[in-house]
C-alpha cells in the first residue's frame, strides 16, 4: 500500500470525537471501521494469539540467548516491540480473606490477570502525525499500519506513541507494529489473532459492533459484583478520540501497564508551528533591523 505523504490515508485530525477515520483520512469509499475487542475476563494465557500472529507475519524467532527466565511468572515476552506484535501480561495479585475459614487457613490467595496487549489503532494517532517519509498511513478499515519500504528508521513514530508500540527492528532499523493483518482484512478474513484466540478473549469486528458488545459485558461484570471492571479505549472524549483496539480491565489501567490517561502526543502541533513561526518572524525582524542600522551608519 506504498502512497505518497499527500495522498490518502495520511490526513489525521488531531484531536477530539471523529465519526469517520477513513473519511477523514481521504477514503470517500470505505468498508466500515473494524477493531479488536480484548476481554481479559475471559484470558486465559494461552498465548496462542502470540504464536499466530508471529507464524502468520513471519515476525523474527528470538535468538538463543533471549530464551531466559524474565522473573515475569509465565511472560517471556515481557513487551510489545517490533518482533512482538502481540503481548500477554502476566499479573499476579495476592488476595487476603477478610475472615479465614479455619485456623489452619491463611485466608490468602492469588489472583491472575491476563490480558493480551496490541496496537491501539488510535483514533488520533500521533506516530502518523510525525512521520516525515508517509512510511505510517491509515487504511480504509481506519487502522494504522506500517509500510516498511518507505520507513527510514528515524524512530519519531517510537517516541510519539504514547503506550510504547512502536519499535525499531535491531539489525533492520525500521518501525514494525502491528497491521491487524491488514492482507487478511483485504481478503475478507479475520486477524491471525483473533482467529486463534480459544476463549473468543479477542474479538474482531466492525468497531460500533464491538463496543456495543463491550458494554453489555461490562453491565453483566458489574451485576456479578465485579465492580472494578471498566473499559479502557472505548471512550471517544478521552486524549486519544477513542482506539480501534480497547480492553475490558479488572483493574487499574496501569496494572497492566497501560496508561491511565493517555493523550495524543501531537495534539499541540499546531500551536506549537505557529509559536515557532512567530519566533522566525521576531528574530528575522530584528536581524533586519540590525542590519538597516548599520547601513545607515
Amino acid at each position: 500500500m506504498t502512497s505518497s505523504k499527500s495522498g490518502p490515508g495520511h490526513n489525521n485530525s488531531l484531536y477530539g470525537p471523529l465519526d469517520d477515520v477513513s473519511g477523514d483520512a481521504g477514503y470517500a469509499d470505505h468498508p466500515a471501521r473494524v477493531g479488536f475487542f480484548t476481554d481479559t475476563s475471559v484470558c486465559i494465557g494461552c498465548k496462542a494469539c502470540e504464536v499466530a500472529c508471529k507464524e502468520w507475519n513471519g515476525l523474527p524467532e528470538p535468538e538463543a540467548d533471549q530464551l531466559a527466565l524474565t522473573g515475569m511468572s509465565y511472560d517471556n515476552t515481557t513487551a510489545l516491540g517490533a518482533d512482538s506484535w502481540r503481548h500477554v501480561a502476566f499479573i499476579e495479585q495476592p488476595l487476603i480473606a477478610p475472615e479465614p475459614a479455619s485456623p489452619d487457613d491463611q485466608g490468602s490467595g492469588t489472583r491472575w490477570l491476563m490480558a493480551s496487549d496490541v496496537c491501539k489503532h488510535c483514533t488520533h494517532a500521533a506516530c502518523l502525525d510525525v512521520c516525515p517519509t508517509g512510511a505510517l498511513v491509515r487504511t480504509e478499515f481506519g487502522t494504522v499500519i506500517v509500510q516498511p519500504d518507505v520507513c527510514n528508521g528515524c524512530a519519531y513514530c517510537v517516541s510519539a506513541c504514547p503506550f510504547g508500540v512502536i519499535d525499531r527492528r535491531e539489525g533492520d532499523g525500521r518501525a514494525w507494529k502491528c497491521t491487524m493483518c491488514y492482507d487478511r482484512l483485504r481478503g475478507g478474513l479475520e486477524p491471525a489473532c483473533a482467529k486463534a484466540c480459544p476463549t473468543d478473549s479477542i474479538q474482531f469486528g466492525p468497531l460500533d459492533e464491538l463496543l456495543a458488545i463491550a458494554e453489555s459485558r461490562l453491565e453483566d461484570l458489574h451485576a456479578a459484583g465485579q465492580v472494578e471492571a471498566r473499559l479502557y479505549g472505548a471512550d471517544p472524549d478521552d486524549g486519544i478520540g477513542g482506539a480501534g483496539a480497547f480492553f475490558l480491565l479488572l483493574d487499574e489501567p496501569q496494572v497492566y501497564g497501560l496508561p491511565p490517561d493517555p493523550v495524543v502526543t501531537s495534539r499541540d502541533l499546531p500551536r506549537e508551528w505557529r509559536w515557532a513561526g512567530a519566533g522566525a518572524g521576531l528574530l528575522a525582524a530584528g536581524v533586519a533591523i540590525a542590519f538597516a542600522g548599520r547601513t545607515r551608519e
